[in-house]
C-alpha cells in the first residue's frame, strides 16, 4: 500500500508541476498584452476589450444555455447591441449608451415575441445580463484609461484585483482558519480577504509613491476595490456552481476562459472609474 501511495504522489507531482508552469507562462503573456494594449489606449485598447467582450459573453452564453455551438438570433442581437455600445464609448456620445442599451433589450424582446416559442424568458434574460454583466463593465477599463490621468490611474483596476487575489490567497494559506464563504468557495477564509484588501491598499500606496500621487487616496481606492474584486470573484464562482461546471471555457491555458481569468477585474473596472472620478478628479 505504501508503494502504491508513494508511485501516486510522484506521478500526480509532475503534472502539478507542469500545470504551474502553464498558469505562468500564460500569466506572463498575459501581463505583457495588458501592458501594450493599456499602454497604446485609443483604438487598439477599444478594440482588445471588445474582444474580449464578446468572447466572454460567448461563454457565458453557453453556461446560462443562450447558445450551443451555432450562432443564433438573441447571441446576434446581444453581439450587435455590445458593438453599438463600445463604437459610442469611443466617439465619447455618452447621451446616447443607454438609449442603445434599451434598444438592445427591445431587439431580444423582439426575437423572443417573434420565434416564440424557441427561446424560453430566461435566455432573454440571460443574454441582456451577458451585455451588462461582461461588456458593459468591462468597457470601464478604456473609459479609465481615457480619463484625465488614466494612464496612471487606470493601473489600478489591476492592482486591486490581481494584487488582491494573490494577497488573499498568501495569508489564507498561512493562518487562514474562517471560512468566508463555506458553501460558494470553502477555500477562501476571512483571513484571507482581510489580507487580500490590507495588501491591495499596502501596492496602492507603494504605486502612489512611485508615480507621485496621492497615497490615501490611492490606499482608499485600492482597498474598496479589493472588496469589490472579491464580490465579482464569488459571483462568478455562484454561477459556475449554479451550472455545475469547473472552468468557463479553455482559451487560456492554466486558468481557463475569460470570464475565469477576468471575474475579479470586471466588477473592479466599473468601481474604479468612480472612485478616480470622485477622489482624483
Amino acid at each position: 500500500m505504501k508503494e502504491t501511495e508513494d508511485t501516486v504522489e510522484f506521478t500526480l507531482h509532475p503534472r502539478r508541476i507542469l500545470m504551474f508552469k502553464t498558469r505562468l507562462i500564460s500569466g506572463i503573456v498575459l501581463v505583457l498584452l495588458a501592458l501594450f494594449t493599456i499602454g497604446s489606449g485609443e483604438i487598439v485598447l477599444l478594440a482588445t476589450l471588445l474582444c474580449i467582450s464578446i468572447i466572454g459573453m460567448g461563454e457565458l452564453f453557453r453556461v446560462m444555455g443562450v447558445g450551443r455551438e451555432r450562432l443564433n438570433l438573441l447571441e446576434m442581437t446581444s453581439y450587435l447591441t455590445i458593438i453599438g455600445y463600445y463604437l459610442l464609448v469611443y466617439f465619447q456620445m455618452t447621451e446616447y449608451q443607454l438609449l442603445v442599451l434599451l434598444l438592445g433589450l427591445i431587439l431580444n424582446m423582439f426575437v423572443y415575441v417573434f420565434t416564440y416559442p424557441k427561446y424560453q424568458a430566461q435566455q432573454v434574460m440571460a443574454a441582456f445580463f451577458a451585455i451588462m454583466y461582461v461588456g458593459v463593465m468591462l468597457s470601464f477599463i478604456y473609459q479609465t484609461r481615457m480619463m484625465a490621468g488614466g494612464a496612471v490611474h487606470v493601473w489600478l483596476i489591476f492592482l486591486c484585483s490581481w494584487g488582491c487575489d494573490t494577497c488573499a490567497y498568501c495569508v489564507g494559506m498561512l493562518i487562514g482558519k474562517h471560512k468566508m464563504a463555506p458553501v460558494l468557495s470553502p477555500k477562501k477564509s476571512v483571513e484571507g480577504a482581510v489580507g487580500g484588501v490590507a495588501g491591495a491598499a499596502l501596492l496602492g500606496v507603494a504605486y502612489a509613491a512611485i508615480m507621485k500621487e496621492g497615497m490615501l487616496e490611492y490606499a482608499l481606492i485600492c482597498a474598496v476595490g479589493a472588496l469589490i474584486a472579491m464580490v465579482g470573484d464569488l459571483a462568478a464562482s455562484a454561477i459556475k456552481r449554479n451550472q455545475n461546471i469547473k472552468d468557463y471555457g479553455t482559451l487560456i491555458p492554466g486558468h481557463g476562459g475569460i470570464m475565469d481569468r477576468f471575474d475579479s477585474v470586471i466588477f473592479t473596472a466599473p468601481a474604479i472609474f468612480f472612485l478616480s472620478v470622485m477622489l482624483l478628479g
